[in-house]
């Protein structure tokens, strides 16, 4: 072989040895949304909403496990505005999580490129205003993660595919909303319920077909038992885990919770009803939508499907959250099975016990953890922390475990360490179901019962 054909063979081998290196890359997907309002009839009244790209909600993010995202967010609202995607993990990118103290809201009429990976994760998660109380006007919407080709799950490939925002929703506006926090009120009772953004709705399928319903509450406050009428929920995954598979007539799902199920269409053709109804309210809130089979010439029919007994029932709805196992011989996003940790052999770096609590501070209702009612600075925490600005925020604020003393305002902030093992215990001394908002890392629940035997 001459010298030229040598040289054109090195630069062949070169030129494929790119092209593999190009494409092993993960996908990079790109978007551009817009934030407005609008007006719509959610509740069959006129009410201000927030829009994105038109949309209320918000338009459904589908990924594959380890593409990427490049977002860029418009935000042409009067006040500044700022997303969190529920459940991402940002492994050393924290400040694309979009919470105060992370990310720094979005001005009026300006921009913001969001950039993250959906790395090693599978599962259904949504996104959400995280200020100003945006989220009661809408500005949500769904964030569902794909298994790649290559990675086996845990039941047969579904035959379509559901998602269901289901939620409590105010006709008040959002700024008179906030207004009362800010005055030291709590919010009044709920409005009504909503599915994706509507008061009916309709979901179609073939007779015997499985479909995959990804349920997520996106309310404010109020906890949701869902059922769909002659039908049982295959659980299948809660927030990116893979379940061990049991059978439910019904599920509590609260706030900021996702849970996937499989439902096998194995009625005789007709109209069924999905319902989902308030839990732990005095005056049940209840809305339906309609599971059509596509042979059918019937409309549903019959009493709504019933909701557990009893509504103040708190350990009918702990029972069954004890139902929900990991599947520890399924696959996640990597081709190994779930729960790589035993927690039984990990030594906690430290145990952090976190007491919510509603003080009256200065003659104002506050709500409060371990005591300290937290308010945000003028400096985002991210910043100062980088810079080491001091007199932002306090680390000593905030200890380890709750405190009966009086409740006092603090920018308060818990110090640990990368590669840390924290064992956090929530406790609810309230008489109102609370949910927190765990963001950005990997979190185990490794147990609960009720406070009377903790």
């Amino acid at each position: 072989m001459g010298s030229t054909g040598l040289l054109h063979l090195i630069c062949l081998v070169i030129a494929l040895v790119s092209v593999s290196l190009v494409q092993a890359e993960d996908a990079y997907k790109y978007f551009t949304w817009t934030v407005t309002y609008g007006t719509l009839y959610p509740l069959a009244s006129p009410q201000q909403v927030i829009l994105i790209n038109g949309q209320f909600p918000g338009p459904r993010l589908d990924l594959v496990t380890n593409e990427n995202v490049i977002l860029n967010l418009i935000n042409k609202l009067d006040e500044p505005f700022l997303l969190t995607w529920n459940g991402i993990k940002q492994r050393k990118n924290s400040w694309q999580d979009g919470v105060l103290g992370t990310n720094c809201p979005i001005p009026p009429n300006s921009n913001y490129t969001y950039k993250f990976q959906a790395k090693d994760q599978i599962g259904t998660y949504t996104y959400f205003p995280s200020t100003q109380l945006h989220k009661a006007a809408g500005g949500f919407g769904a964030l569902n993660v794909y298994h790649r080709s290559v990675i086996p799950i845990p039941y047969p490939n579904p035959d379509g595919d559901f998602t269901l925002l289901v939620g409590d929703w105010y006709k008040t506006n959002h700024k008179t909303l906030r207004q009362t926090l800010d005055s030291g009120k709590s919010l009044a009772f709920p409005d009504g319920l909503l599915i994706n953004g509507q008061a009916h709705s309709t979901f179609t399928g073939n007779q015997g077909k499985t479909y995959m319903f990804r349920i997520s509450n996106v309310g404010l406050s109020t906890s949701i038992n869902f059922r769909i009428q002659g039908h049982t929920l295959k659980l299948v995954e809660v927030e990116g885990s893979h379940t061990v598979q049991n059978l439910y007539d019904s599920l509590d799902v609260h706030v900021g919770q996702s849970v996937a199920v499989l439902v096998t269409l194995n009625q005789p053709p007709k109209d069924c009803y999905i319902v989902a109804s308030t839990r732990f309210t005095e005056t049940p809130l209840t809305t339906t939508a309609v599971l059509h089979y596509a042979n059918s010439f019937s409309s549903a029919l019959g009493p709504v499907p019933a909701p557990p007994v009893d509504k103040y029932d708190f350990d009918w709805s702990m029972k069954q959250a004890r139902t929900y196992r990991w599947n520890l011989t399924a696959n996640a996003a990597r081709p190994n099975p779930q729960g790589s940790f035993h927690y039984g052999k990990i030594t906690p770096t430290k145990v952090i016990k976190l007491a919510n609590s509603a003080p009256l501070i200065n003659g104002k209702l506050r709500y409060a953890v371990n005591s300290v009612s937290y308010v945000n600075p003028d400096t985002p925490l991210k910043l100062a922390d980088y810079f080491n600005i001091p007199g932002v925020f306090s680390v000593n604020l905030l200890q380890n475990s709750p405190s009966n003393g009086p409740g006092y305002i603090g920018t308060s902030v818990l110090q640990t360490s990368l590669h840390d093992f924290i064992e956090v215990i929530f406790q609810n001394n309230e008489n109102t179901m609370q949910s927190w908002h765990l963001d950005g890392y990997d979190f185990w629940v490794i147990g609960y019962a009720s406070f009377l035997y903790l």
